[in-house]
C-alpha cells in the first residue's frame, strides 16, 4: 500500500508537470496565432480595440478543451517514454506493476482533465461563445463608432458598402467628412451606385424601438449608375438612414452557443450533433490516455520521442474522425446512434489491443508451449 501510494504521487507529478508545460506551450502557439488575426481584424475596422482583450477571453476556454486533451496525450507520451528510457518502469515491473497498473497509477491527472473538460464543453465554453457572439455584433454594429477607422477606406463585404471618415470624435460619437457609396438594386433590376458625402455626422438609436440610425449633416447624395447620363443629385441639411444590425456569427455553428440543457431539450440534428460533441470532449480524455500509456513503451536504443510522430499521428486521426463525424450527424448522413459513439469504441478497443495485446500473445503462446 505504501509503495503504490508513492508511485501515485511520483507518476502524477512528473505527469501534471509535463502536461502544464505542452498545454502552456500550445495556448502561447493557439492564441498568438489568433491575437495577430484580430489586430488584423482592428487595424481593418473590423473590430473595437476596446474589446480585443475581452474577446480573447471569451475566446480562451473553447481553445483550452481541445488543448487540454492533447497536452496529457503528449504529457503522458513524455513522462513514461522517460522512464522507460531511464529503467524506471522495469524496475515497476519488477515489483509486480503490470502494463495496466501503469495506467491506473495516472488515474488522478486524467480524472482531473476530463472533469475539466467537461465543464467546459458544457458550460463555460458555450456561455464564451454567447458572450463572444455579443461583443461582436456590438463590437461591428455599435452604438457608436468603436469598430471605425479613420482615414482609411473601410469595405463591408456582405453589403458591398465602402466608408471614409476623416475625422473621429469616440467620445460623442462623432465624425467628419464622411464619405459613403453603396450599391443599389432597384425594381427593374438596375445595379445603381448610392454616393453620399458630408460634412460631419453621428450614430444614434431610436429610444422607442431601440433601432440604430445615422444622421449626416450638410452633405450631398448622388444616386445613378456608373457610366449613365441619368443620375439624381439631391443636397441635404441633415440625412438620416436606418442600420441594420449584424447578427451574423462569424462562421460559427448556431448550435455552438445554445445552452446544454437547450441541446438535450431539442430534437434537430445539429443540435444533436452539438450535444454529442461537447460529450465527446471529455470521453476523449480517458481514450487518449490509455492510447499515450500504451504507445510509450520504448528503449534506450529508440530513446523517448521514438513514438511520438505515429502517436501524434493517431490523436490526429482519432479527432479529425470525430469532426468528420460530427458534420456528417448534422447533416443526416449519420445516424444519431451509434453516432459518434462508434468512434470511441473503436479506438478503446485499438488502445486496449496495444495496452494488453503483448500480454496476451505471450500467454497465448505458453498455453501452447
Amino acid at each position: 500500500m505504501g509503495l503504490t501510494l508513492i508511485l501515485y504521487r511520483y507518476i502524477t507529478s512528473e505527469l501534471l508537470k509535463s502536461m502544464l508545460a505542452v498545454t502552456f506551450t500550445l495556448l502561447v502557439i493557439i492564441m498568438s496565432g489568433r491575437l495577430i488575426k484580430y489586430l488584423a481584424d482592428v487595424a481593418a475596422g473590423e473590430l473595437a480595440p476596446d474589446f480585443l482583450f475581452l474577446i480573447m477571453l471569451y475566446r480562451l476556454p473553447n481553445f483550452l478543451e481541445v488543448i487540454l486533451p492533447l497536452g496529457l496525450f503528449i504529457g503522458i507520451l513524455l513522462s513514461y517514454g522517460r522512464l522507460y528510457v531511464d529503467s524506471e518502469i522495469a524496475v515497476m515491473n519488477a515489483c509486480g506493476i503490470s502494463r495496466l497498473q501503469l495506467l491506473q497509477l495516472a488515474t488522478v491527472p486524467i480524472l482531473l482533465v476530463t472533469v475539466t473538460v467537461g465543464l467546459l464543453s458544457t458550460v463555460v465554453t458555450p456561455a464564451g461563445i454567447r458572450a463572444y457572439e455579443r461583443l461582436l455584433v456590438e463590437s461591428k454594429g455599435s452604438d457608436g463608432l468603436k469598430a471605425a477607422v479613420e482615414g482609411r477606406f473601410r469595405l463591408d463585404h456582405n453589403s458591398g458598402r465602402v466608408t471614409y471618415i476623416e475625422k473621429l470624435n469616440r467620445e460623442n460619437d462623432g465624425m467628419s467628412g464622411v464619405f459613403i457609396a453603396q450599391p443599389m438594386e432597384t425594381d427593374d433590376g438596375r445595379i445603381l451606385v448610392s454616393v453620399i458625402g458630408a460634412d460631419s455626422g453621428l450614430f444614434d438609436r431610436d429610444e422607442k424601438t431601440g433601432q440604430r440610425y445615422l444622421l449626416l449633416d450638410k452633405g450631398v447624395r448622388y444616386v445613378g449608375q456608373p457610366g449613365a447620363l441619368d443620375y439624381q443629385v439631391a443636397r441635404f441639411e441633415r440625412y438620416g438612414q436606418w442600420l441594420q444590425d449584424e447578427t451574423q456569427s462569424r462562421g460559427r455553428k448556431a448550435a455552438d452557443g445554445k445552452s446544454t440543457r437547450e441541446l438535450w431539450e431539442s430534437e434537430r440534428i445539429d443540435d444533436r450533433a452539438a450535444l454529442q460533441w461537447r460529450i465527446s470532449l471529455a470521453l476523449l480524455v480517458p481514450v487518449v490516455a490509455l492510447l499515450a500509456v500504451a504507445l510509450s513503451k520504448t528503449d534506450h536504443r529508440s530513446g523517448r520521442y521514438a513514438k511520438m510522430f505515429p502517436a501524434f499521428l493517431l490523436y490526429m486521426v482519432y479527432l479529425i474522425g470525430l469532426n468528420a463525424g460530427r458534420e456528417a450527424l448534422a447533416s443526416g448522413e449519420l445516424a444519431t446512434v451509434p453516432g459518434l459513439w462508434v468512434i470511441h469504441a473503436v479506438f478503446l478497443l485499438l488502445g486496449l489491443l496495444f495496452l494488453l495485446g503483448p500480454d496476451w500473445v505471450r500467454r497465448i503462446s505458453g498455453v501452447k508451449h
